[in-house]
């Protein structure tokens, strides 16, 4: 006897469709699994025989055959434990075929028959729904990531005997409810992080909402204990709050990642991703022998944060330099390629200096200007291109940190930034940018172009504070957005006069 079984495959943050063909014959005893599965797929012999065996079932003495179509294509995971336990037991006429044309099946079997959740279930689902499919069984582990898609039933089973009873009809089922809306989306994106928490450091605080507010990588140079990370750990914050598609897209990576907990269903919340200065090249960037997605992509929609970014291996940050140009990941392999986003605002920390006292107001450098200029140079010039905002880090006197006075809070900076973000939308319509951080040169001169005393004032700038060439495009950006923050049409000396200060680390004689 034949049956198909539906299920998929994960390939990049998407998934195609993969059937389970079951056939069972009288010529031989034995199961074999083939359609290029992995290690994890072909114990599932093992796994499959024992929950029978605990369930009540039993594997018949006959040459079973499944085949994972399409056959070209690699399979990996245990996701399939489930669609081929189903498809035997319907092949060898133990369980109703009658709701198995028209679902889907996805989960891992543990040797007493309890179902285990397994990654990717998001786009698994949303690929269903678009193959016309009325129902998904699934882990309850998984219900909540599976309820995120509407127009399909989720159906959490905790065991094959669960399963099996309502297959048979004799259990009733009543699907996971659906609830998502951009009603749900603004009042459930809370942090627990504030700005209001942060003593004084206005002017770091503005440089983070022009980040925010444009899209802007920035980097924060300053002594130990200034503030930097808590400053870098609040960016969230004051982004605008995740539409419905960003929403979707970022829970769609955290699920082929495994990052989603059982109780959790759409990621409301922009990440933040702050990796060891020990973090590998395929850890940041995605990859390995099965690519997974790395740090970048896990930041997508969200913030990539690097805590002290010289001490990063050169060859790990050097991998940077594409994603944030592309604002995506291709991983290509002799066979296929997968793609993964990688849109992410970059905030980078670092020392001064290695001793990490350069320019301190109270304590003394004990670094020689070569010694400076040496650690300094960890960071590429490339990759320092592609951070807009350089911003020094002082100390918070102890006055300010003493201080009662109330600072302001991430709503209120917000809403100011969410002004700023409409205006842009607006500006690029049709474009695929929407934010000033992504404008190449010819959409700088439509957008933000400069008057002449505008452009005096820019060209006296670059040769009395020695600013390389590189830093004209991004202070035209900056001065852009900071124009936007005050809903001006056009730049203006003083939007212009600010984003100057912005460019610390394009001085030629810093750290000298």
């Amino acid at each position: 006897m034949f049956i198909k079984i539906h299920s998929g495959a994960i390939s990049g943050i998407e998934a195609v469709e993969v059937s389970v063909e079951v056939n069972v014959a009288g010529g031989g005893i034995g199961l074999f699994i083939v359609g290029l599965p992995d290690n994890t797929i072909k114990e599932s012999e093992q796994r499959i025989q024992a929950a029978y065996e605990n369930s009540g079932y039993r594997l018949l003495a006959k040459k079973i055959v499944v085949n994972l179509a399409p056959a070209d294509l690699r399979k990996e995971g245990s996701l399939y434990d489930l669609p081929i336990a189903v498809g035997i037991l319907v092949a060898t006429e133990q369980l109703s075929s009658k709701f198995i044309d028209d679902s889907m099946f996805i989960g891992e079997l543990s040797l007493n028959g309890e179902l285990r959740g397994v990654k990717g279930v998001l786009p698994l689902v949303a690929m269903a729904r678009a193959r016309g499919l009325k129902r998904v069984f699934m882990p309850k582990e998984n219900v909540a990531e599976g309820a995120v898609v509407e127009g399909v039933e989720i159906i959490g089973v905790s065991s094959l005997v669960e399963l099996c009873e309502i297959l048979s009809e004799r259990m009733s089922y009543t699907p996971a409810e659906h609830v998502i809306s951009s009603v749900d989306m603004a009042e459930e994106s809370l942090y627990a992080e504030d700005f209001a928490d942060v003593k004084g450091q206005a002017y770091v605080k503005r440089a983070l909402e022009i980040a925010a507010a444009g899209g802007h990588n920035i980097i924060m140079i300053g002594s130990p204990g200034s503030g930097k990370t808590m400053l870098a750990r609040r960016m969230p914050t004051i982004m605008p709050p995740m539409t419905l598609d960003e929403a979707l897209e970022t829970t769609k990576i955290h699920s082929v990642a495994g990052k989603i907990g059982a109780h959790r269903g759409l990621i409301l919340e922009r990440p933040f991703r702050a990796p060891h200065h020990l973090t590998s090249q395929v850890a940041l960037i995605g990859g390995g022998t099965y690519p997974q997605p790395g740090e970048v992509s896990l930041a997508n929609n969200g913030v990539l944060f690097l805590d002290e970014m010289p001490e990063f291996g050169r060859n790990v940050l050097e991998v940077l330099r594409q994603p944030l140009e592309d604002r995506h990941i291709t991983i290509s392999r002799a066979k296929y390629s997968v793609d993964y986003p990688a849109n992410f605002t970059l905030i980078a920390s670092m020392n001064p200096c290695p001793c990490g006292y350069y320019n301190h107001p109270t304590k003394e450098c004990t670094c020689s200007a070569a010694a400076v200029h040496r650690y300094m140079s960890h960071i590429s010039g490339p990759l320092m291109d592609r951070i807009d905002i350089h911003v020094e880090v002082t100390p918070v006197s102890i006055k300010d940190m003493s201080s009662e006075r109330r600072e302001e809070s991430s709503a209120d900076v917000r809403c100011r930034v969410v002004a700023a973000r409409e205006l842009q939308r607006q500006r690029f319509e049709g474009l695929e940018i929407h934010c000033n951080a992504m404008m190449n040169s010819s959409m700088l001169r439509r957008f933000a172009p400069l008057t002449k005393e505008c452009s005096e004032l820019l060209e006296r700038a670059m040769q009395r504070l020695n600013l390389s060439a590189r830093a004209y495009d991004r202070i035209i950006k900056v001065a852009r957005t900071i124009a936007d923050l005050e809903a001006k049409e056009s730049i203006e000396p003083q939007h212009l006069s600010e984003a100057i200060g912005y460019r610390s680390l394009d001085r030629e004689n810093w750290g000298r």
